[in-house]
């Protein structure tokens, strides 16, 4: 049984990095965003047969170009996409390094199942080979939703806790509360906590059937977008001179929709995240909303209008630019609101930024930010 520390300190982010359709690494986001490029392009037929010919993908990602050859013969794209996230946050500076792996270092990466592409290869192997038996047994780990988050144990010698919450577009609020949690029960030392989702063409058919295109009077769905997001967040120690805080979690909030509507129980979340960090909507600076499809989408954006509405917060939103990334949105989204904070301090500094998001599968949530 664990027991919540109590008194603990509200756990801060230290770093975050992206692998991101703007390129590999915390500047290449940044900079895509403060330019407001899309990031949208046509896709070849190395792509696949596809429902749609567009998509917003990493640039030119190979994974054995970009992680090298020795460990990533069978690495499948989002693990690849992990794996490089991870990477590019610990090599930012020698401090991300040293805190965030080794004892004590936790990983928490949120999905919706992993790999659909490598569930699909796999189980397609198992019918078209010579016996069912027949399939490459290196390639069954990709087929686990948390191969990615062991790879990148693995990769980066990562000893704490090591997770993988599935939870569509609401995954990556799901695996910040996660590392609140394992910070406060003193389970983990420090947490590297993200989100992931690939390109992919099963992806892409899953997501035409899903019953996510837009009806009458609704926005046409953005097009798929893939990445990955990565935060370092770690409990706030103000003796440590060293330690950069960017952004303290004030609270996370996660609620469920019981009647089909998602407004009111993301209102109902954002009003109870409120409560719990002891702050008014006049406080708030930014928000960020997931942006998803359809009539959830809608619903999202008249909750945040119905709280923050007379506040009239800057609306950092990036699906419109970097597509729909599904499981890594609300990663990305937080990452949009550090960059936002570094970009204009004098307007963010000592305010709020608020993190909304709603899937299709009746979770939503949200995360107030403390910007510094």
């Amino acid at each position: 049984m664990t027991t919540l520390t109590t008194g603990t300190p509200r756990p801060v982010i230290t770093a975050w990095s992206a692998v991101s359709p703007y390129g590999i690494g915390r500047a290449a986001f940044a900079d895509g965003l403060r330019e407001r490029r899309t990031t949208v392009t046509e896709l070849g037929p190395e792509h696949g047969t596809l429902p749609g010919g567009a998509g917003h993908v990493v640039p030119g990602f190979s994974v054995r170009e970009v992680l090298g050859k020795k460990g990533t013969r069978s690495m499948d794209r989002v693990t690849g996409l992990a794996v490089a996230a991870a990477g590019a946050l610990l090599d930012d500076s020698p401090r991300n390094r040293a805190v965030g792996t080794g004892e004590g270092a936790a990983f928490a990466l949120g999905t919706t199942t992993g790999s659909a592409q490598s569930m699909m290869d796999f189980t397609r192997d198992s019918f078209t080979g010579e016996q069912p038996f027949f399939v490459d047994p290196a390639r069954f780990p990709n087929t686990v939703m948390n191969c990615a988050a062991g790879q990148s144990a693995i990769w980066f010698r990562l000893k704490g806790p090591n997770a993988t919450i599935a939870g569509g577009r609401t995954a990556g609020l799901h695996a910040l509360n996660y590392s609140r949690r394992l910070l406060g029960a003193g389970r983990a030392r420090t947490v590297l906590c993200g989100a992931a989702e690939e390109f992919s063409q099963a992806r892409a058919w899953l997501e035409h059937h899903s019953g996510d295109q837009p009806a009458d009077g609704t926005p046409a769905a953005p097009a798929l977008g893939e990445g990955c997001a990565m935060l370092l967040v770690e409990p706030h120690t103000p003796e440590d001179a060293d330690q950069p805080v960017l952004a303290e979690v004030l609270a996370v909030e996660l609620g469920v929709v019981l009647d089909g509507d998602p407004g009111p129980a993301l209102v109902a979340c954002l009003r109870a995240a409120l409560r719990r960090a002891g702050v008014a909507p006049s406080e708030v600076a930014a928000v960020a909303r997931s942006g998803a499809p359809g009539r959830e989408g809608l619903r999202e954006a008249d909750a945040v209008h119905e709280v923050f509405g007379a506040v009239g917060p800057a609306d950092l939103t990036p699906t419109g630019l970097i597509g729909d990334t599904g499981a890594a949105a609300a990663a990305f989204q937080a990452a949009a609101l550090l960059s936002y904070a570094e970009d204009r301090p004098a307007e963010a500094a000592g305010r709020i930024g608020v993190i909304t998001s709603v899937d299709r599968t009746g979770t939503v949530g949200c995360a107030l930010l403390g910007l510094r």
